[in-house]
C-alpha cells in the first residue's frame, strides 16, 4: 500500500513540475520588457577637455568603467592618429545609467562641460 502512495506522489509531482515548466507567463508584455531594460544601450558623451589620447582619454575612461552601470567606453574615431581632434566617446551602458552622475564624475576628475550628443 506505502508504494502505490509514493508512485502516486511521484507522478502528482513530476505533473506539477512539467505544467510549471511549459506553463505561458501570465503576461508576456511583462517578460519582453524586462528584457528590453537588461540589455545594453550606448550614448556619445562629448568631453571638450579630452586632448590627448595618452593621458585624458585613459582618465574618462577608466573614471567611466569604475561605475557599475557602464559596461564599456570607446574613443570614436579619429580623422588622423595623435591628437584628439573628435573628444566624443562612446559609452554603453546598463539599465541603471544615470547620465547625469556621469557627467558630474568627469567634472570632479577634471573634464568640465562633458555633455550629450543628441
Amino acid at each position: 500500500m506505502r508504494g502505490i502512495a509514493y508512485a502516486i506522489a511521484v507522478l502528482v509531482a513530476a505533473g506539477m513540475v512539467y505544467l510549471i515548466a511549459f506553463q505561458e507567463p501570465s503576461n508576456p508584455a511583462q517578460t519582453n520588457a524586462a528584457a528590453v531594460q537588461a540589455e545594453p544601450a550606448s550614448l556619445t558623451l562629448n568631453v571638450p577637455e579630452m586632448h590627448c589620447i595618452y593621458a585624458c582619454f585613459p582618465s574618462v575612461k577608466e573614471n567611466l568603467e569604475s561605475r557599475e552601470d557602464v559596461i564599456s567606453v570607446e574613443l570614436v574615431k579619429q580623422k588622423e592618429e595623435g591628437p584628439i581632434d573628435t573628444p566624443n566617446v562612446i559609452v554603453t551602458y546598463s539599465a541603471e545609467f544615470d547620465v547625469d552622475d556621469a557627467v558630474a564624475s568627469l567634472e570632479k576628475e577634471g573634464f568640465p562641460n562633458s555633455s550629450v550628443v543628441e
